[in-house]
């Protein structure tokens, strides 16, 4: 008989060691959504990392184009101007 207490002493310590030790089990849509951060993390860095390195290349045409494209518009502006005087002096002179 003392072996059967025995035994039932230890289960009955097992099932109070036991509860001390329960795992708080953690539902699927926390690890859907841990893993949906994770991944969007994952991009968000990846994007940032390519942009950071990537050439602008863009922004070295846009340069060369402005340069080009102002010099050829205030030059038309100027030749604008100057026909417009010649035009009324020489229409002032008529009258």
């Amino acid at each position: 008989m003392n072996r059967l207490e025995d035994l039932i002493v230890m289960k009955k310590l097992q099932d109070l060691m036991g509860k001390k030790e329960e795992k708080k089990e953690i539902s699927p849509i926390c690890w859907v959504i841990a893993v949906v951060l994770v991944i969007a993390a994952a991009g968000a860095i990846a994007y940032a990392l390519y942009r950071y390195f990537t050439p602008d290349y863009l922004e070295d045409f846009e340069d060369d184009f402005e340069d080009d494209f102002d010099d050829d518009f205030f030059e038309e502006e100027e030749d604008d101007a100057e026909e417009k005087e010649e035009t009324s002096g020489e229409e002032k002179t008529e009258a």
